[in-house]
């Protein structure tokens, strides 16, 4: 398999985990984490090996919680994305001018140019974003059914969970 392959597939995990997620926690809570297991295992196998969580409720419940909320971060660098196609590589056919206040401009060729330049490397960065939301996901599964893990997944996991709420509660108040 080759490196544009799994970054891919990496990019399609993460744009997948909220509602895979959401789904599963809602069979969890529905008295049905062996079912939850199973689609938790199923989503998993687009990027790799599944995990085998135990079908118990707490495991499930824990894996697809913080799934939940990996793919609502996710959402922040497909945005990057869109954006980037939008603005970066259409941009000239997005906004028909003038050009005279643009980057790049006065000319359209130079306004679009100068807005793809700026864009790859943010576009750059939020793949690689995706790419680490799915490893850290991935991470979490396997420390859940009992593999051996690093000791930094909990503690990142807390961490980006934290920030994503705090960010939220700030992004709601300047509304």
């Amino acid at each position: 398999m080759n490196a544009k392959h799994r970054i891919g597939q990496a990019v399609f995990y993460s744009a997948g985990l909220a509602p895979v997620s959401a789904a599963g926690l809602g069979l969890a809570v529905a008295g049905r984490p062996g079912t939850a297991a199973r689609l938790a295992a199923g989503w998993q196998s687009r990027i790799g090996r599944p995990v085998e969580l135990p079908r118990r409720f707490l495991p499930v419940a824990a894996d697809a919680g913080l799934g939940l909320l990996l793919g609502l971060l996710a959402l922040i660098p497909l945005a990057l994305e869109v954006l980037f196609v939008a603005r970066g590589i259409l941009y000239g056919w997005v906004d028909p001018g003038p050009y005279d206040t643009s980057w790049g401009g006065p000319t359209r060729a130079g306004a679009w140019l100068a807005h793809f330049l700026v864009g790859v490397p943010i576009a750059v960065a939020g793949i690689a974003a995706l790419i680490g939301i799915a490893a850290l996901h991935r991470r979490w599964t396997r420390r859940l059914a009992g593999e051996p893990g690093g000791a930094w997944v909990l503690p990142v996991a807390v961490l980006i969970a934290a920030a994503e709420v705090l960010f939220f509660i700030a992004w709601l108040h300047q509304l």
